[in-house]
């Protein structure tokens, strides 16, 4: 019976030493699959349409945009370009993030009011918002995901 008991023992400790890498397999499998789960359906997240409408301008003065990020200013290569003085080179940035678009001045001179109060941090955005740079008015329309 003495002869019997180690052996017993060594059996246990084999048992349990499989059971421990059997389950480290298990969790690393799962956490692979949970991650290749998530990264496509990162790769399908779609950013919503947001369109500015210039204020007062026919119905064809509009910019339609789906990338995630939009900048506007005086500068020739912004995405929203406005040739006015009083407005900065980069005066503004629309992004989108955490499923919200939002505005952001960026250090402009004159600065950036949405619905006439200055922006002065990060603010999300909503349909019919009214979006002023110098003189001029963008009205904001965001299109929801089908």
């Amino acid at each position: 019976m003495s002869t019997l008991l180690p052996v017993v023992v060594l059996i246990l400790r084999i048992l349990m030493v499989l059971t421990l890498y059997a389950f480290l397999i298990l969790m690393m499998v799962t956490i692979w699959r949970d991650l290749k789960f998530h990264s496509h359906l990162l790769g399908q997240k779609k950013i919503p349409q947001i369109l500015l409408y210039e204020d007062g301008a026919p119905e064809t003065a509009k910019y339609i945009f789906t990338q995630n990020e939009i900048i506007i200013g005086r500068e020739e290569t912004c995405d929203v370009f406005i040739a006015d003085p009083v407005i900065s080179a980069r005066h503004a940035r629309l992004v989108y993030r955490n499923a919200h678009w939002w505005i952001e001045d960026l250090l402009s001179t004159n600065g950036t009011y949405l619905n006439d109060e200055r922006v002065e941090s990060p603010v999300i955005l909503i349909n019919d918002d009214e979006l002023r740079i110098g003189k001029n008015i963008l009205l904001i329309e965001i299109q929801a995901l089908n």
